[in-house]
């Protein structure tokens, strides 16, 4: 690894993608630490110290959101819509056709995609704020007849739409997915301080048994990101118009973790969310609305980890299922198989195809979905191992270490693809 980012720095072009990733990547920390006007600091830190839900939203954002920054929307709006015209993909047929076509189908949902983010990011700014307002965090009137309120809304959502560009710009001009390198930017960016922490009370014996855990969580996360079924599948000889293409033999590669870190943010947004409304009706003054929004609290908060762990880990295996089945299907991917002239050794194209295929990402799918369950546990299991680390655990382990490693992952695979062309002399000297 270390000689390819060398070998990338000696490359002109390369080092320039490179550093434009980095010029890029500083302009958003900068944004992280803009205020947006009119917050109490003091309120706002105390509001989110025991907020699990709105410290998942700020670990993506960097911080920014605890902090009321331009961008402290962070890129929630962009992911909601992309996830959300992932799923109507699979429904719409109008948007199941145009994901069938190619090149131009992809851009023209990008592109709806981005129109959806720009309502999302205006209601969960105007959402954001109502909150803060309930917890007397704002300082200045909130109301849609409010200038300052509209000045906040239409901030915080430039703030999300801008980040959005800058990821786009990204994946442009620069090297790998420029989303993901934002969101792993934010993560990141937690680090200093959750070590800053961390070193106001070290303990050396929890710090190296925490990196031995640390080392093997990155090695099974590589493992399992980088896990795949190869299905063999030949090609017989067939001729188009004037041409006759000869028959091979390939793969079908099927990741073993198709969901990616999707199950692990919709579990957990599923299960702090009723805790969460149940949480602004505990001072009720109607006697069993309190003792029911009490409850659910006790019940379902993060607090009460033998229930709230077992449905997180359960929820997290249910939710790979389901979203694998929207990203993979099988019956689309037996049908392009038999129109190109391809089949899987000892398996009839078609129905029989479609049904072999479901069956094995069934069985790998099973092994991925487990995995993301111990990912999204894993908090847990290491503050009760060694306690809260000052914070540590959580910047390092669980969602964001499995981000983390995997833009590292495939960042430097597209390094070395890069690396590999451009040092490909080809056949004609």
């Amino acid at each position: 690894m270390i000689e390819t980012l060398l070998n990338a720095v000696r490359s002109p072009d390369i080092r320039r993608k490179i550093l434009f990733v980095g010029a890029m990547l500083v302009v958003f920390r900068l944004l992280s630490h803009v205020p947006v006007p009119g917050a109490d600091p003091a309120a706002l830190a105390n509001f989110f110290e025991d907020n699990a839900l709105f410290g998942l939203l700020d670990l993506f954002s960097g911080g920014g959101l605890a902090r009321f920054s331009v961008v402290g929307l962070g890129l929630n709006p962009y992911i909601n819509a992309s996830i959300i015209m992932q799923l109507m993909s699979g429904v719409v047929p109008r948007l199941i056709e145009l994901s069938r076509e190619g090149e131009y189908g992809r851009n023209k949902i990008n592109q709806y995609t981005r129109y959806l983010t720009v309502p999302l990011a205006a209601l969960q700014s105007y959402a954001f704020l109502a909150l803060l307002n309930s917890q007397q965090v704002l300082t200045t009137t909130f109301d849609l007849a409010s200038p300052e309120t509209l000045v906040q809304i239409v901030i915080l959502t430039t703030g999300s739409l801008l980040l959005m560009w800058i990821g786009e710009l990204v994946t442009e001009r620069g090297i790998g997915n420029g989303i993901s390198f934002i969101i792993f930017a934010g993560i990141i960016g937690r680090v200093p301080g959750a070590i800053q922490e961390f070193l106001a009370a070290p303990d050396l014996a929890v710090l190296v048994a925490f990196g031995a855990v640390g080392a093997a969580a990155v090695a099974a996360i590589i493992l399992i990101t980088e896990g795949q079924r190869r299905i063999p599948v030949e090609y017989a000889s067939r001729v188009r118009g004037n041409r006759v293409y000869q028959g091979g033999r390939t793969f079908l590669p099927l990741k073993v973790n198709q969901a990616g870190v999707i199950p692990i943010i919709f579990s957990m947004s599923i299960l702090l969310f009723p805790a969460q409304i149940a949480g602004y009706f505990t001072a009720s003054q109607v006697e069993w609305v309190a003792a029911g929004a009490t409850w659910i609290v006790n019940t379902l908060g993060p607090q009460n980890e033998i229930v709230y762990v077992p449905f997180y880990f359960l929820l997290t295996v249910a939710f790979t299922y389901f979203y694998t089945a929207f990203t993979f299907k099988a019956d689309e991917t037996a049908d392009q198989l038999r129109k190109n002239g391809g089949y899987v050794p000892g398996i009839r194209p078609g129905k029989p195809t479609e049904e072999y295929l479901g069956k094995i990402v069934t069985r790998i799918t099973l092994l991925g979905s487990l995995f993301l369950g111990i990912v999204a546990v894993s908090p847990y299991a290491l503050g009760a191992l060694f306690g809260d680390l000052g914070g540590l655990g959580l910047s390092l382990g669980g969602t964001g270490l499995l981000i983390a490693v995997s833009v590292v992952v495939e960042t430097m695979k597209q390094l070395e693809a890069q690396m590999l062309m451009r040092n490909y002399e080809g056949f004609i000297k």
